[in-house]
C-alpha cells in the first residue's frame, strides 16, 4: 500500500498547487503508516523539489508529453498498480478535473473533488470539502477500499524539508490518443504571478470607469507583490485580458488576501473568490452586496482610497 500523487510540470517546474498536493499526500501517507510516491511527467531537474515537499520516491515518465486524459489515466493506473497505491492524489486543477474521475472509475474508487483538509483517519476515512459554491462545508466518508482525492489549490501548505527523493524512470502503454492537439495558445502576463497560485490578489471592476485608470491597481499590486485580477464585465468589454477574469465563469482563486476595488459583488463573482482567507472591499456604494462577504470594508471613492493604500504599503515596505 502507498499514496500516489500525480504532478504535472510546466516548463520544467512544478506549480505551487502540485507541490501542495505532494505535501498533502506525504502527510496522509505518514498518518496511514505508508510511503508517498510522486508520479511526474515531462522534463524535471533531479527530483524537481518533490523530495523536499514530502515524496519518498518519484516515478518519472520523462517521455510523456500528452494532455490526453485517457492516456494520462492509463499512465496513472499503471503507476498505482506498480506501487500498490490505495490512495491517489491530484491537484484540483484542469488536469485533475479531467483525469481524477476517470482514474476513480477505473479503480472502482471513491472520489472527493476539491478536498480542503487532510482526511480524518482515526475512525474511518472522512474528507472535508466545500459545497454550494463555498457556502457550506461537507465531511464525506469514503467507504471504498481505494480512494481518489483532488486537493483544492491553496488549501494545504507546501513542506520544505530539504530532503531528496529517489527518482525512478517509469513508462507504461498509453494506447492511442483520443484527441489531437493542433495548436496551443497561452494568454499569460509575462513575468506575472499566475492567479491560481497567487497568495495576494488585487482586483477591480467597472468602478474604475475605464482601462486608463488601471495604473493604480497595478501599482498597489506591485507594492504588495500581488497578482492582478478583474470582474467578468471588465474582461468582456476589453479593459483587461480574459486570463485575469475571476469568478464562476472565470478562474476560481483562494488567496490569503483578496482586495476588490469597485466591484459590486454579484453572486457569480463571489462564487470564484469566496474561498479567500481574507476579503477587503473598497466601494463607494455602502449597499454593495460585496460588503456582506467582506472581512473588511472601506466605503469610499477608489481614486481616493487606493492611492492611500499604495502609500501605506510603500511606507510599510520601506520600514522592513
Amino acid at each position: 500500500m502507498s499514496v500516489l500523487i500525480f504532478v504535472d510540470s510546466h516548463n520544467g517546474k512544478f506549480p505551487k498547487s502540485s507541490l501542495e498536493a505532494v505535501s498533502y499526500g506525504a502527510k496522509l501517507a505518514e498518518n496511514l503508516g505508508t510511503s508517498a510516491v510522486a508520479l511526474a511527467v515531462g522534463h524535471i531537474d533531479g527530483d524537481g523539489g518533490l523530495g523536499s515537499a514530502g515524496a519518498s520516491k518519484v516515478l518519472h515518465a520523462a517521455s510523456v508529453g500528452t494532455s490526453d486524459s485517457q492516456q494520462l489515466t492509463r499512465l496513472i493506473i499503471a503507476a498505482a498498480q506498480k506501487e500498490s497505491a490505495d490512495v491517489v492524489i491530484f491537484s484540483h486543477d484542469i488536469t485533475g478535473k479531467l483525469v481524477a474521475p476517470r482514474v476513480a472509475a477505473r479503480l472502482d474508487a471513491g472520489l472527493i473533488p476539491g478536498a480542503t483538509a487532510l482526511p480524518e483517519t482515526s475512525g474511518g476515512f472522512v474528507v472535508r470539502k466545500n459545497v454550494f459554491s463555498g457556502k457550506a462545508i461537507a465531511d464525506i466518508t469514503v467507504n471504498s477500499a481505494k480512494k481518489v482525492i483532488a486537493l483544492l489549490p491553496n488549501s494545504y501548505p507546501v513542506s520544505n524539508s530539504g530532503n531528496s527523493a529517489a527518482v525512478e524512470a517509469f513508462s507504461a502503454d498509453l494506447g492511442n490518443a483520443g484527441i489531437k492537439v493542433k495548436e496551443v495558445k497561452k494568454e499569460e502576463a509575462e513575468g506575472g504571478i499566475p492567479l491560481p497560485e497567487a497568495e495576494l490578489v488585487v482586483s477591480a471592476g467597472r468602478g474604475l470607469k475605464g482601462p486608463e485608470h488601471w495604473g493604480i491597481i497595478e501599482e498597489l499590486a506591485k507594492e504588495l507583490k500581488a497578482a492582478t485580477a478583474c470582474s467578468r464585465p471588465v474582461s468582456d468589454i476589453g479593459w483587461r485580458p480574459h486570463h485575469e477574469h475571476v469568478g464562476q465563469t472565470g478562474i476560481t482563486i483562494r488567496p490569503n488576501l483578496y482586495i476588490a476595488v469597485g466591484i459590486s459583488g454579484a453572486i457569480q463573482h463571489l462564487a470564484g473568490v469566496n474561498g479567500s482567507k481574507t476579503i477587503v472591499v473598497v466601494n463607494k456604494d455602502p449597499e454593495a452586496p460585496f460588503f456582506k462577504a467582506a472581512d473588511y470594508g472601506i466605503v469610499g471613492d477608489a481614486f481616493e482610497v487606493v492611492p492611500k493604500l499604495i502609500e501605506a504599503a510603500r511606507q510599510f515596505n520601506a520600514s522592513k
